[in-house]
């Protein structure tokens, strides 16, 4: 049975959500071994959704992702 997280991230606009989308697609070029990652954004909300065949490769892939994204909303709040 396939292991599922779904995060949903709320920005102030619908350009800092495509903004740290577009951040994120060169991690999704990269794949982790045994998950399937999907990375969506509309208006102000950016939704990651990630599935795996079992729940170590789960928390790996949530720990990446969830990183990724705080260091992006940080390099962003610097600029």
């Amino acid at each position: 049975m396939k292991k599922k997280a779904s995060f949903n991230f709320y920005f102030d606009s619908p350009p800092e959500a495509a903004l740290i989308a577009a951040s994120l697609s060169p991690e999704l070029k990269q794949k982790i071994p045994k998950t399937n990652v999907e990375i969506t954004h509309s208006d102000n909300t950016l939704l990651l959704n990630i599935q795996s065949n079992d729940i170590s490769s789960l928390r790996a892939a949530c720990n990446s992702y969830l990183r990724w994204i705080n260091t992006a909303i940080s390099v962003k709040q610097l600029i």
